[in-house]
């Protein structure tokens, strides 16, 4: 039997033509070409995608479901990608919602490599939100960078990420960062992790992961978007022992659903923690859409661990509690600029953000 997954597209149209829309996309997402051209029966029958349900929204808005054939996915990244949403992706009328995967394929994709358990063990707190801190702004050599980290980990946060604008700069070479960064941390002691971005092609990413582990480094961010989706899922699978904190750059391009994209699909790729646009910060993430995200990327889905949730964009320490009623204790929260804003305070600060944290996630 053919195995096939479930893509559900919202289509805007009306009801006299969404019929054969679906139909087009069916085609457009499998064979792209003329059903009546193909004259193979196996085409027809288990690669041609089909369309298995029609329902309206209202307000001129239709879930398609779309069953696809898994065998032109070959349980590769990229390629996922491209057969769910690829050029039906510039067609404006189409988002993509939402997939059903089959269990064989969720198990092709391995998936977080520690998940929320697993994040939890490294910094060894079982039970109350986790906290973030950003190293900023772009421009600060690595001997200040290392200073704000050497303050924030003293405050006592549980993780210390490069601002995803820091790459191989020559006024902050990774190397040079990376090392004094981690330095810093370390000087301090505790259990604190220092997250630094990676960038660069897959030879570069390869060789900052070597350097970062000699420096005892075990978690990761990286962009999907920016750095492809395959070279993502890659670095997670070459570091099993490592977390990856996935960042939402360039995601807004893509007529994705959030809960999907970052909830489903960057977890399946491996991806532990996933940062995204809280409501009410600097971008346009409505509550509903966040309260989604967060529960796709906790909810159970076969052997694939769960991606804690990591709400940023703007955030502020006043609104800990607020997030936390939200959200619930098994959320990262990250707060970067705010916390920086405190200067010669910064230690003090980080400190009553883990407080708060702590206190308020025992209610």
């Amino acid at each position: 039997m053919t195995s096939r997954l479930t893509a559900i597209y919202h289509v805007r149209g009306d009801a006299s033509t969404i019929a054969a829309r679906a139909r087009g996309i069916a085609v457009e997402q499998s064979v792209e070409m003329p059903v009546e051209a193909i004259d193979d029966s196996h085409i027809l029958d288990d690669i041609v995608g089909r369309v298995d349900a029609i329902s309206d929204l209202g307000d001129g808005v239709f879930e398609v479901r779309i069953a696809l054939a898994t065998a032109t996915i070959a349980a590769e990244p990229g390629q996922l990608f491209n057969m769910l949403f690829g050029n039906t992706s510039l067609q404006d009328d189409v988002t993509l919602n939402d997939i059903e995967l089959p269990a064989d394929m969720r198990a092709a994709f391995a998936g977080p490599n520690r998940g929320i358990a697993g994040l939890r063990a490294m910094v060894d707190v079982p039970r109350r939100a986790l906290t973030c801190g950003a190293l900023k702004p772009q421009g600060l050599p690595p001997a200040g960078l290392a200073d704000l980290a050497r303050r924030m980990a003293a405050g006592g946060v549980d993780f210390i990420k490069d601002d995803h604008g820091l790459a191989d700069q020559p006024y902050s070479p990774f190397a040079d960062r990376v090392r004094a960064v981690a330095a810093a941390v370390r000087e301090v002691g505790g259990n604190t992790r220092y997250v630094p971005s990676l960038s660069g092609d897959l030879d570069a990413l390869r060789s900052q992961v070597r350097l970062a582990r000699a420096e005892g480094i075990d978690t990761f961010m990286a962009a999907p978007m920016i750095l492809g989706l395959p070279t993502f899922a890659t670095l997670a699978r070459e570091n099993p022992d490592a977390a990856f904190f996935s960042h939402p750059t360039l995601s807004g391009l893509a007529r994705i659903a959030p809960p999907l994209l970052y909830g489903k699909l960057f977890r399946l790729l491996g991806a532990d923690a996933l940062i995204y646009p809280n409501h009410g910060g600097r971008f346009g993430y409505t509550p509903a859409t966040c309260l989604q995200l967060a529960a796709t990327a906790r909810a159970a889905w076969g052997a694939v661990r769960p991606s804690l949730p990591v709400p940023a964009g703007g955030m502020v320490l006043a609104r800990v509690p607020e997030m936390l009623d939200f959200y619930g204790p098994d959320t990262l929260l990250l707060i970067g600029g705010s916390l920086l804003a405190a200067r010669e305070r910064l230690t003090e600060e980080v400190t009553a953000f883990v407080d708060l944290a702590s206190r308020h996630s025992q209610g």
